[in-house]
């Protein structure tokens, strides 16, 4: 069991930019391949907070976030925590919780983690100016659910939950993303 884990750990999901739109992408992962909608500014390798694109870089997952009201049952080996009406992220770049998870009430520009539109009903968070922590440098990295229409992200990766219960068995904290 430990050799799997190990094997699942140093697995790579990549995400691939689409030709047909800067904001559409292919995410792949072992022999699973899916659609996938990234920022709508595409991609970038130097990402700034506000642009709208996703970072081209390889990510870790850390842990994720998932709504218990709206799913039950999800199979996954990865940390996850029980969203709850008080969870907030902050994305206000000269906040000294930039980048982090804070409790509501909370004034600076942030993102609500329960959300109406069921974007974050699972949520994943990846290592993107997390860990090594710059101003400006991009907050809210998410691998999360899809809008309808495969709308563009924020600079997020996005799925749709058949593909996201598709992959979610097979990530474990440590699984790196790889934006090429």
């Amino acid at each position: 069991m430990g050799g799997k884990k190990a094997n699942r750990k140093g697995a790579i999901i990549t995400v691939h930019h689409s030709p047909v739109s800067r904001s559409r992408a292919m995410v792949s992962f072992g022999n699973v391949t899916v659609p996938a909608a990234i920022g709508r500014s595409g991609r970038t390798s130097r990402k700034r907070e506000g642009d709208g694109a996703t970072p081209i870089a390889e990510m870790q997952v850390l842990y994720g976030f998932l709504r218990g009201d709206r799913l039950k049952g999800l199979r996954t080996a990865l940390p996850m925590r029980r969203i709850a009406k008080s969870m907030l992220w902050c994305d206000e770049p000269r906040h000294p919780s930039y980048n982090r998870l804070v409790r509501a009430p909370f004034k600076p520009s942030h993102e609500e983690m329960s959300r109406k539109d069921g974007l974050y009903d699972i949520c994943l968070v990846l290592d993107w100016n997390i860990r090594s922590r710059a101003r400006y440098r991009g907050s809210a990295i998410f691998f999360h659910l899809i809008r309808p229409g495969y709308e563009p992200t924020a600079g997020c990766i996005a799925v749709s939950l058949k593909d996201m219960q598709r992959l979610l068995p097979h990530i474990v904290k440590g699984t790196r993303v790889r934006v090429l």
